[in-house]
């Protein structure tokens, strides 16, 4: 071989076994890079993982740095604003916060009331408007009776307006000024005349203290001009009676001494069952105060006294029974200072007050010193029921000393009474009223409504009523103040517990002689029909 061939085999050889060893080396290495890329990509991992934890920790801590800034910021601007606010402040006073209110209003019954907070001191407005329209049919018996005929039309029986409450719980105050018709005018027009005439307007007031509590019962000590609860009937509210007037015998009564308009001091003690009261009484507001005066004439004032007893000693959640007994004195009649008389008029309209006319009246009795009426009085609830009556006694006195016929003449003696009952076709009851030891009113269940479907409360009702002013006839000293009987029948609607309208017919006769010692008849008939329209709050 030559050298050179030799040559080209040794580097043929030399070649495979450095390529042989370089595969060997190349494997070991590829091994090695593989356990070097396996440890780099643990690394790698572990590094990411602590990456993103990381990551993680400063988003979060991001986050609470932002907020923390951000309350920060409004923390600063609310400080900003309460220094700004200061500032106005201090620059334009403000108002404080309002303190609380110690004034109550509220409306019980739709009568505006205003209270302190603590209901110690009150004050309401008070108001009844009673409205009448009607007719009477009257028949003088010949044409010697007087008067001859009645008018029919429209009376404002009662407008009344005024303020009632109370001072520190227990002085109760009442002020109230009648514009109505009560009165049938106000007289004094002839020259010379008071201003006023016989009657005022002030119906209530008074002041009453109720704090004192004897014997477990309430009581109140009072004065001033008040409605006197003397008979079952007055004691009764005008808003609740049942008629459109009351019976005549109670009138008559009550005109002595007690009524409406009466200047009074007593005192009443009640509690559920029982009512105890006496008041001394003087004349009516607007009773003329003058010695002097000659138009009207110059008259004394007179003083009396009334007492009554009543109870309710059986009653439970649907019934009732009421009874009790009155007396009234008058102690000193008026005198008339210009003429030297001394009197006393007993008269009644025919309990219907359209025409302000009399049918029966006894005159001016001449020489009265005194009168005394004597009276008692029954009532029965049950359920929707209601039946009620009274009867009058009364005695006039007539020994006055002036120098008048006649002298000497003996007491006169008349009687009258009533007898009424009335039925709630709607169900509704009277509840009973202690206070005053008569009963309340209907209150309607379902008041009228044309969207609610109520139609208030609905009362039939119907009385006899009876006074005989006749006494001693036949005899120059007797009177003859006529017989009147009455019966009445009532349909009432109790629209809500404010409104009512009432419609009554009227049927009466009246027995009258011309004089004590003439039999000539000069009595009559009529029939009335009236309707009222009432409010009250």
């Amino acid at each position: 071989m030559s050298r050179t061939r030799i040559a080209a085999i040794a580097i043929g050889l030399a070649g495979a076994l450095a390529a042989s060893q370089a595969r060997a080396q190349s494997a070991n290495s590829s091994e090695q890079e593989i356990a070097l890329l396996k440890q780099q990509l643990r690394m790698l991992e572990q590094k990411l993982d602590k990456l993103q934890s990381q990551t993680a920790a400063n988003t979060a801590a991001t986050a609470k740095a932002r907020a923390e800034a951000k309350a920060e910021a409004k923390a600063e601007a609310r400080s900003e604003a309460k220094a700004v606010v200061a500032n106005a402040n201090a620059a334009i006073p403000v108002k404080g916060p309002a303190p609380a209110s110690g004034v109550v209003v509220t409306m019980p019954n739709n009568r505006p009331t205003i209270c302190t907070a603590d209901q110690a001191n009150c004050v309401a407005i008070t108001g009844r408007l009673h409205y009448d329209v009607g007719g009477y049919d009257y028949r003088p018996n010949t044409a010697a009776t007087v008067p001859q005929k009645l008018d029919s039309g429209q009376n404002v029986r009662r407008a009344r307006i005024g303020v009632a409450g109370k001072f520190f719980n227990d002085w109760n105050f009442a002020l109230v000024y009648d514009f109505g018709g009560t009165s049938d005018g106000f007289g004094g027009a002839a020259p010379g005349s008071l201003p006023g005439g016989g009657v005022s307007g002030v119906e209530n007031a008074y002041i009453s203290y109720t704090g004192l509590k004897p014997f477990g019962g309430k009581m109140a000590v009072e004065a001033g001009i008040m409605d006197l609860p003397y008979t079952l009937d007055e004691a009764t509210s005008s808003n609740d009676i049942m008629f459109m007037e009351r019976a005549s015998a109670g009138i008559i009564a009550t005109n002595i001494a007690a009524g409406d308009f009466r200047s009074a001091a007593g005192t009443r003690w009640y509690n559920d069952q029982l009512w105890i009261g006496g008041y001394v009484t003087g004349p009516s507001t607007g009773a003329i105060h003058s010695a002097s005066s000659v138009a009207p004439a110059g008259t004394s004032e007179q003083y009396g006294a009334v007492a009554r007893i009543a109870g309710n000693p059986i009653s439970g959640k649907d019934y009732s029974v009421h009874i009790g007994a009155d007396a009234q004195w008058l102690i000193q009649p008026p005198r008339n200072l210009i003429a030297n008389t001394q009197t006393v008029t007993l008269s009644d309209r025919p309990e219907l007050r359209l025409d302000p006319t009399t049918l029966i009246s006894t005159g001016a009795i001449a020489n009265a010193s005194g009168a005394q009426v004597y009276s008692v009085e029954a009532a029965a609830t049950y359920g929707p029921l209601i039946l009620q009556g009274e009867y009058f006694w009364y005695n006039i006195d007539r020994t006055a000393n002036t120098g008048l016929a006649p002298i000497g003449a003996p007491s006169l003696k008349f009687q009258g009474g009533y007898a009424q009952a009335g039925y709630v076709l709607t169900g509704e009851g009277r509840s009973y009223n202690a206070a005053n030891a008569a009963y309340n009113g209907v209150k309607p269940a379902h008041p009228f409504s044309l969207d609610g479907g109520g139609w208030g409360a609905w009362e039939i009702a119907g009385r006899f009523s009876t006074v005989d002013l006749n006494n001693q006839l036949g005899t120059a000293t007797g009177i003859a103040g006529g017989r009147q009987t009455v019966y009445t029948a009532a349909l009432n609607w109790y629209v809500n517990g404010n409104v009512r309208f009432m419609l009554d017919y009227l049927h009466g006769t009246v027995s009258r002689q011309a004089s004590p010692v003439s039999t000539a008849d000069v009595g009559s008939k009529f029939d009335a029909v009236a309707m009222r329209t009432q409010f009250a709050f």
